[in-house]
This record gives C-alpha cells, structure tokens and sequence, in this order.
C-alpha cells in the first residue's frame, strides 16, 4: 500500500485507471469528502438526535454529489443507477463507502449484513472478477436478482470498472483516513484487495 500525500506525482495505477485527471482526483477527493463531512456534520447538529444516522446518511448522499460535481467539472460522466449518482471517469467509476466510525485497518472493512443490493451488485458486476466458484450465481440468485444486476451493469456502462473508495469517519472527528485502490467482494462480506493506496486527509472546517 502507497501513500500520497500534497505533493508528489500520481502512482502509475492511478494514470492507468484516469489518465490525465488522475493527479487532480489525488487532490479533489480529500477536499470533496472534507466539504461532504461539513455538511453531514451541520445536519447532525440539526437533528439533535443521539443515534448517528442523520450524519452516515447526509455523509453518504453528500460524497456521492461531490464526486460527480467533480466528474462534471473534468468533463467526465455522471451514471444514475437506481436513483444514486456515480462519477465515471475515464470509464472508471468511484465507488465511496463509510467502512467504519472509528479508525480502522483497511483489512478489516465488511460490508454490512444489510447493506444495499446495489451496493452488493456494484461490486459484484464492475470490480475484479471474484475466484472461481465463490459465488455459486445458478444457485444463489433468481431469475429477478439476474435481471436487477444486469441492469446495474448496462447503468454504469458495460466496459467501467469500479474503484473503491473506502474511508472512516464520525460526526465529532471528521474524516480519519481514505483509501482507493481495486476490492474484491468476499462470499463473508469482507474484501480482497488486489491492490490499493491511501490518501491524504483534507483540513475540514466545519459549517
């Protein structure tokens, strides 16, 4: 695993994935997720509710706004799939996802028992191909589950892959830590990451 930071120049597995916008998604992501934790962070307040759901959702809805207002600014495409935007650039979509509150080792990300099917076809149909027979498809999905992850698939567009971008973060503390790199979803709901660097944190003044 790789770390950038302010400066330095983008790995030749960013360049392969964005091409030329690749030094500047190293610079934009940090800052979006940064202006999204602002937002999610003033709902919080607002809602003076004990239970944290008012922020992970605003926080989610947010990151996923500013990454496609950035895929806009490049010239890039923005994908509606069920309702949610996803910046697609150089045929690569951004796939954000708040693994834990608190810091935690890229390792140990799950994704959550009740986690979106969308989610679960995203990573199933567009990131790297799962080992051989982990996922019994005749067996584990209907003929309408087949239907809805091919239509996930035609959303994002045939040929994009998906690069996640995992992250933590909490109301009081902002954004701990960010990583993008190639997950593979795991039968257990863990990932296998073939590979992946981490980003730097942005200063995140608070709305």
């Amino acid at each position: 695993m790789s770390l950038h930071g302010n400066r330095g120049e983008p790995s030749d597995w960013a360049v392969n994935r964005f091409g030329r916008h690749a030094g500047t998604l190293i610079e934009a992501i940090p800052e979006q997720l940064a202006r999204a934790h602002a937002r999610a962070h003033a709902v919080h307040l607002t809602a003076r509710l004990k239970k944290r759901s008012p922020y992970g959702s605003t926080l989610a809805e947010a990151v996923r706004e500013n990454l496609a207002d950035t895929a806009r600014d490049l010239g890039e495409a923005v994908r509606d799939v069920r309702g949610y935007e996803y910046a697609v650039i150089n045929d690569h979509a951004l796939f954000p996802f708040k693994y834990a509150s608190q810091p935690k080792p890229l390792e140990r990300a799950r994704l959550a028992a009740n986690a979106s099917s969308t989610r679960r076809r995203m990573l199933l149909s567009h990131g790297p191909v799962p080992e051989e027979g982990l996922f019994p498809l005749d067996d584990e999905y209907t003929t309408e589950e087949y239907e809805d992850l091919h239509e996930t698939f035609e959303a994002l567009g045939a040929s994009t892959k998906l690069v996640c971008l995992f992250f933590t973060a909490d109301p009081e503390n902002g954004v701990h830590v960010i990583h993008w790199g190639e997950a593979r979803l795991e039968a257990d709901r863990t990932f296998a990451w073939p590979y992946s660097e981490q980003l730097r944190v942005a200063t995140q003044p608070l709305e």
